[in-house]
């Protein structure tokens, strides 16, 4: 299915870039969420009126998300889980533990944004965590799990 894509969408392409994808991913995730409107020629002429309009607004997000990621930049976030004697969690943190620990210190992020790469975390330390802000915009903050 053709697409014309309505922001920047991450190994896909640009904003206003008509690309070709399969007919699941356009219907299931990228028309209902936004990113994306079907190719037609009705479209492409609605997406060519509001052009300066769509570039404007995603000038605006990548201002925000900048702002967001300086704040963030380095943070140190404690998460306490119980744990037994040789360091390992009795369960593990995942990205809503993260998400709960950055909402309680009063800074604003969801669940999709937090990047774990190795999957949730199951050992007592300090760990690194990538937060994906915008898709150009990504901020690294270092996640201290102790043990109860």
């Amino acid at each position: 299915m053709e697409i014309i894509l309505m922001e920047k969408v991450v190994n896909l392409g640009q904003l206003g870039d008509i690309v070709k994808v399969k007919d699941g991913y356009a219907r299931n995730y990228l028309i209902p969420t936004g990113k994306a409107k079907r190719a037609t020629t009705h479209n492409r002429a609605l997406f060519d009126a509001r052009r300066a309009e769509l570039e404007k607004q995603q000038v605006e997000q990548l201002v925000v998300a900048q702002g967001r990621a300086e704040k963030l930049a380095g943070l140190t976030v404690q998460v306490v889980q119980k744990a037994g004697v040789d360091g390992r969690l009795f369960g593990s943190v995942t990205n809503h533990d993260i998400v709960a620990a950055l909402q309680a210190m009063g800074f604003e992020a969801h669940k999709s944004e937090v990047r774990m790469p190795e999957g949730p975390l199951k050992m007592v330390g300090d760990h690194g965590v990538t937060l994906a802000l915008h898709s150009d915009v990504t901020a690294d903050i270092t996640v201290s799990v102790l043990g109860e």
